[in-house]
């Protein structure tokens, strides 16, 4: 009997249901508590006793995933970034990665779009304002008064920009890759460098992987080109934000706010000064909520690890409409 490691946060809380198929297909579960990934070392304990994995950012090095060996067949990402998993191992030592494509496109432009709104219309400050017992009237802006820089425009990238446009905003955008002419031409996408951009935005969308390249992509340096009155959004990963020089530059007026769905290290410190900056929304990782959203990764992710076993998942909707699921 083939046995599976279980340790993705969304799908933990509803394994009853899950545990119905998984174990139909004959496969056997291991299900850790998880408080929001595994470490390095938390998956050590259980390695070389799983042949497959169905997971969330947990650490998958070279080092884990060459313990895991010769049993680890494949790791299965809930969800699409796999930033966490060492690619250039598990291609060398034939550990096949599934992940989901285009997951969350809707709900992270959406959050995207709540920030810009909560921000141009000061929403927060107007609410804060009214129940301290004042009634002051701030100045608010509307989104076709401001310009949008979109670093990576991929499918999220792409989302945010339909959805920016139906405001009236200027949109810039910026890539490593081409983006197709056809799109830009659509939507009014001016693609432009980043050092251009960052000077140009008033809300700038961060919508690209974690990937060398990226790492710390936002720094001290460019955050010195950003307009006083720029709004940092990142809703992608953590470390493409240098975070000491992104409080550095909030707590010196370089950069008016931010509003962050993703950290350095997650969960959020208790320490950290973002915490307690006015100027600053903070979100737990939580900008691809959703359950219907969710419902299609949990399946797709299961299809994922089936095929990565040799399982043929052909009967995988016989048996969800057997259970109900």
């Amino acid at each position: 009997m083939k046995k599976v490691l279980v340790s993705a946060p969304y799908m933990l809380p509803e394994m009853k249901r899950f545990r119905l198929v998984l174990e139909a297909f004959g496969l056997s579960l291991i299900t850790p508590a998880v408080n929001e990934r595994l470490s390095e070392e938390e998956i050590l304990v259980h390695a070389g006793t799983f042949d497959g994995v169905i997971c969330g950012d947990d650490r998958f090095s070279r080092r884990v995933i060459e313990a895991c060996l010769p049993r680890l067949q494949v790791i299965s990402k809930w969800g699409t970034g796999i930033d966490s998993i060492d690619q250039e191992a598990a291609a060398e030592l034939g550990v096949m990665i599934g992940n989901t494509p285009n997951a969350f496109t809707v709900p992270v432009s959406e959050t995207v779009i709540g920030y810009m709104l909560a921000f141009s219309r000061q929403l927060i400050r107007l609410d804060s304002v009214v129940k301290r017992g004042n009634w002051e009237k701030i100045v608010g802006k509307t989104l076709a008064e401001s310009t949008l820089g979109v670093i990576g425009v991929g499918h999220i990238g792409k989302a945010i920009i339909r959805r920016a446009r139906a405001f009236g905003m200027k949109i810039l955008g910026n890539d490593i890759i081409e983006i197709e002419p056809d799109f830009l031409l659509e939507y009014g996408v001016e693609m432009t460098g980043l050092s251009d951009l960052l000077a140009r935005a008033d809300y700038i969308s961060l919508s690209c992987d974690l990937n060398p390249t990226s790492h710390h992509l936002i720094n001290a340096d460019r955050l010195s080109l950003c307009k006083p009155e720029a709004v940092l959004i990142n809703t992608a990963r953590g470390p493409i934000v240098d975070e000491p020089d992104l409080i550095s530059a909030l707590q010196n007026g370089t950069l008016r706010g931010a509003a962050l769905d993703v950290y350095e290290n997650e969960p959020l410190p208790e320490d950290s000064p973002l915490r307690s900056m006015d100027q600053v929304l903070l979100a737990p990782h939580n900008s691809n909520s959703s359950p219907l959203f969710w419902e299609r990764v949990h399946w797709n992710t299961i299809k994922n690890l089936l095929i990565g076993l040799e399982i043929d998942p052909e009967p995988l909707e016989t048996l969800r409409a057997q259970f109900g699921l």
